[in-house]
């Protein structure tokens, strides 16, 4: 599907019928430029509550939509009903990264996991991310620093900008 995409430019230009009236005129041009899809957003530990604040966030954002909602914690709870808001999501919270990430369709969807679980997990949330086509943004506190390595190191077999990623690893003060 393309949208229609037009741009208005005034010009002048004269011709020897508009040398006397020195006329502007007004072009108009278009073009079929694809629409862009929503950016789907996982959120892995979602029942936490800046895993909620990441779902109101996303939900609120424009070009962006919730696609999953990861957490040990309140399975099978609808994640827009756990974070307060007026009308359900009807995305439940599923323990199963696999099983989320593998219900996204991967044509030409971008999307993303956010992952907000704990040091011990990371590394194969990424892993699994990445398997899926997808990029990741971590927020883990108190990770160690050979987990932040081997993610770097991952990131770099893995054609990812690993500079990137380690200051998103970096622990906030």
């Amino acid at each position: 599907m393309a949208a229609l995409s037009c741009q208005f430019h005034s010009i002048n230009y004269l011709n020897s019928q508009m040398v006397k009236s020195r006329s502007k005129h007004s072009i108009i041009s278009c073009s079929a430029q694809p629409i862009q899809s929503n950016i789907k957003v996982v959120i892995n530990g979602a029942a936490k509550e800046i895993g909620r604040a990441a779902v109101l966030a996303v939900t609120k954002a424009r070009g962006m939509e919730v696609a999953g909602a990861i957490d040990t914690q309140h399975v099978g709870e609808d994640i827009g009903q756990l974070c307060g808001m007026d009308e359900p999501l009807e995305i439940p919270i599923l323990n199963d990264l696999t099983m989320v990430l593998g219900s996204i369709p991967q044509s030409k969807a971008t999307a993303v996991v956010v992952d907000f679980t704990d040091p011990s997990a990371v590394y194969d949330n990424v892993k699994q991310a990445t398997a899926f086509g997808m990029k990741s943004v971590v927020y883990v506190p108190r990770i160690k620093l050979d987990t932040v390595a081997a993610l770097s190191a991952f990131c770099e077999k893995a054609s990812m900008v690993s500079k990137g990623v380690s200051l998103l690893l970096q622990p906030f003060p």
